[in-house]
């Protein structure tokens, strides 16, 4: 159908008018001397004819296709993704750490066990948690710390803000994350107090964690906790990041089996038994870390922010994230 030029110029102006420039159909009508119902049906004639298109944009739309996806290609019972301001590691260990805290407390009931490790994101989820009146809840560490590192891995500092969120003495594993020597491992083990606490991180029903990378400067690393063996083995078996320091590779598969007996904590395959395996990571540091995590079941909840959600949907990008070389020590 032809449209006068004369028509089409005016539609334009009408319809520039109104959506760029934020003027009233009146203010429009009184401008170009014609009636307000005029303007109305030049702007209806204008989207008729393609002159305005006009697009809606649902903010929730692409975080609805984000959690469908992830938690289809990783069987998730639950994933929630929190928008965060910016993509900056603090501001978003901050964010996902309040929405985990608040998921916690929403779930936790009469008797449950509930199983943490440690690290600063841990540690934002805990400060952030709310007290609950529960009866018989018991919180344990699942898994050994580190006696001397630069960085605070807060282990203390969690146990005793979910102790006292649910009303209960938190059970602590005071020990070192990984031993020399297996037979070590086995001596301490044999504790029966010990034997204990890990016992009862086995009985949990409830695991919260996070998942540490693997690199120069991750904080197992830069403790001295590996020998320049242990280290070349993960390097060779392309390490991505550990869970309560166990290590595994992009398929979740364990990276070295030595390293796995010496390590004192939790076993990872406990974790997929569990009602709910919480797993709260997100930055770009921690994209191979979190798909290797998931690929390996070890979490059937994911609480995680925006910008990591959408690159670990996006095969591509994480691909060039995960075939970056390590570099040798």
């Amino acid at each position: 159908m032809d449209i006068e030029k004369e028509k089409v110029l005016k539609m334009v102006k009408v319809a520039k008018m109104y959506y760029q420039m934020d003027y009233s159909q009146n203010d429009i009508a009184k401008q170009l001397g014609v009636s307000r119902p005029s303007v109305s049906r030049l702007l209806h004639e204008a989207k008729e004819f393609g002159i305005v298109k006009i697009e809606v944009i649902d903010p929730t739309e692409g975080k609805l296709r984000l959690i469908d996806s992830l938690k289809e290609r990783y069987k998730l019972k639950e994933c929630i993704i929190v928008n965060t301001p910016m993509c900056e590691d603090q501001v978003i260990k901050e964010y996902i750490g309040k929405k985990a805290a608040e998921y916690l407390s929403s779930i936790v009931k009469d008797g449950d066990i509930i199983g943490a490790t440690w690290g600063t994101t841990l540690y934002q989820v805990a400060k952030n948690i709310q007290s609950r009146k529960v009866v018989g809840t018991k919180v344990v560490q699942l898994t050994g710390g580190i006696s001397h590192s630069e960085t605070n891995t807060y282990a203390s500092e969690i146990l005793h803000y979910l102790g006292s969120a649910f009303d209960t003495s938190p059970h602590f594993l005071p020990l070192p994350a990984v031993v020399d020597h297996l037979v070590v491992k086995q001596a301490i083990v044999a504790d029966r107090h010990i034997r204990s606490v890990l016992d009862l991180g086995e009985k949990a029903n409830i695991a919260i964690f996070t998942v540490g990378g693997f690199s120069e400067n991750s904080t197992l690393v830069e403790a001295g906790y590996f020998t320049s063996e242990d280290l070349k083995v993960l390097k060779r078996k392309k390490a991505v990041g550990d869970i309560c320091s166990r290590f595994f590779d992009i398929n979740g598969d364990i990276c070295s089996e030595d390293l796995y007996e010496r390590t004192i904590g939790i076993d990872l395959e406990s974790l997929k038994k569990k009602e709910a395996s919480i797993l709260v990571a997100g930055g770009s540091e921690k994209i191979a870390s979190i798909m290797g995590a998931l690929n390996g079941g070890y979490a059937n909840v994911l609480i995680t922010d925006q910008y990591t959600a959408e690159l670990i949907v996006s095969d591509e990008l994480f691909m060039e994230k995960v075939n970056e070389p390590i570099e040798n020590s």
